[in-house]
């Protein structure tokens, strides 16, 4: 019979306070809960004995009362619970701070818009959303790892952190923790410095769900590749969800060891490109009503038209056309748009067409032969130079400028545009030419622009 005198409880006792928590609170069990030690029973309190100081944090905020309730059915007395830790690692610094991977607030803080509900799908992206839909909702199990690799500003970190709000949404109430590489590594050196390797590798390694942000940082650092070698294979191991993204492919990261390039491409190795017209349309009226801003459909064409190169341009462009409209009275029109953007008060009356005729006459080339396939650096330079100019001097978007030219690609025109670009700046016969086919087509009514021919 359990008398109130008694300071420690047998095995068996505990063996029943155990079972009850894991029959009636399945979702609050945790692998390490077979460490736990029954401590002494005085004063209607039990003292339950953690690990480590996290752990002992994960009971107090979690499980007093389904403990509480396990030893009061298993003794029949009204007991409660007290939570220690048996680890006596000092941490605290001299001005008593922790380490920042010890404490909750570790992670990156999550942006409450970057949810899938907010995250539009179009050609460039279907798979990416997919793979992290699937992520979210089968954490370890569908696609694992999952690695998403793009240019800047394509919806990588929206997928990350919708992720990982998904995941935490879960009725398990699993744990994301979402990071930078850069703070990975920051934390690593943090705990090699205080000899604190053990806490911080609880920290990485008892997570749910570890999602990290530009781990293309990872290259070229020798002791953090090793120890994040081992932390996701420990996850890995354990079926612990990992999400990892980067400006490119897990094979194109240079210095990164060949062991982690394996385990990255294991996984589904997505990739984001461009959005087209279409994607950037949808994503403008997306933006727009999560900042409850009214765009006509014309505006949303043309900033689509005029930003083609990636979400956070679209989204700064959007902004700065609203700012624009409450200095102007707060509606938006395409007058607004085109003073925001650097527009003049109208449309150019530039062509496409006009471009090609002075390009052709400028470079004595034939028109069929910049429209064609023929890829001879005689017709490919002046070919780059029309996507150039007109990527430049007309709002058409890439797609748009790329049927122009015999259906080419957009990454095609925008190659060519970013390569004359360049070129410019080093070969001053180039940047002559195309200062004077511009002053000839900006001098000249649209449709009759000619440039004297100089091969």
């Amino acid at each position: 019979m359990f008398v109130e005198t008694m300071t420690t409880i047998g095995a068996s006792l505990w063996t029943d306070i155990m079972a009850h928590v894991r029959l009636n609170h399945p979702d609050l069990v945790r692998g390490w809960f077979v460490h736990l030690e029954p401590g002494g029973l005085s004063n209607g309190v039990l003292t339950v004995t953690a690990s480590n100081p996290a752990q002992m944090r994960y009971l107090k905020q979690h499980c007093a009362r389904p403990f509480a309730e396990a030893t009061q059915a298993a003794t029949g007395r009204l007991v409660s619970v007290a939570f220690g830790s048996s680890s006596t690692e000092e941490l605290e610094d001299e001005y008593g701070r922790t380490p920042s991977f010890v404490r909750e607030d570790g992670g990156l803080a999550l942006n409450s818009d970057y949810v899938f509900e907010n995250f539009v799908i179009g050609p460039c992206n279907r798979l990416a959303h997919a793979a992290a839909v699937a992520a979210a909702e089968s954490p370890g199990r569908a696609y694992n790892p999952l690695f998403v690799h793009g240019n800047v500003g394509l919806g990588k970190t929206h997928l990350l952190q919708a992720i990982c709000h998904g995941v935490q949404e879960r009725p398990e109430q699993l744990q994301a923790l979402y990071i930078s590489c850069e703070t990975f590594i920051n934390h690593f050196i943090e705990a090699v410095e205080r000899g604190a390797l053990n806490r911080f590798r609880y920290r990485y390694r008892h997570v749910d769900a570890l999602v990290i942000d530009d781990i293309q940082f990872l290259a070229e650092r020798e002791r953090s590749q090793e120890e994040f070698f081992h932390t996701f294979n420990t996850l890995h191991q354990g079926q612990r969800q990992i999400v990892l993204s980067a400006d490119c492919s897990p094979s194109e990261i240079p210095s990164l060891e060949e062991r982690l390039v394996s385990r990255f491409n294991s996984g589904l190795v997505a990739r984001i490109d461009a959005p087209c017209l279409e994607t950037r349309m949808a994503i403008i009226r997306k933006k727009a009503k999560v900042r409850c801003i009214e765009v006509p459909e014309d505006v949303v064409r043309f900033i689509a038209s005029r930003v083609d190169s990636n979400i956070r341009e679209l989204e700064g462009a959007l902004v700065k056309i609203d700012a624009m409209s409450q200095m102007k009275g707060g509606q938006i029109d395409m007058a607004v748009a085109y003073e925001a953007l650097g527009k003049r008060e109208a449309p150019s009356s530039i062509t496409i067409q006009d471009i090609l005729q002075a390009v052709t006459a400028w470079y004595n080339v034939r028109l069929g032969d910049i429209q064609g396939r023929k890829r001879h650096k005689s017709i490919a330079r002046p070919r780059q130079v029309c996507m150039y100019l007109a990527r430049e001097l007309t709002s058409h978007s890439l797609e748009e400028i790329g049927a122009y030219f015999g259906g080419r690609d957009h990454t095609t025109v925008l190659h060519a545009s970013r390569l004359i670009g360049t070129l410019r700046a080093d070969e001053t016969k180039l940047d002559d030419a195309l200062q004077e086919i511009t002053r000839v087509l900006q001098r000249r009514p649209a449709g009759t622009a000619h440039a004297p021919g100089h091969k």
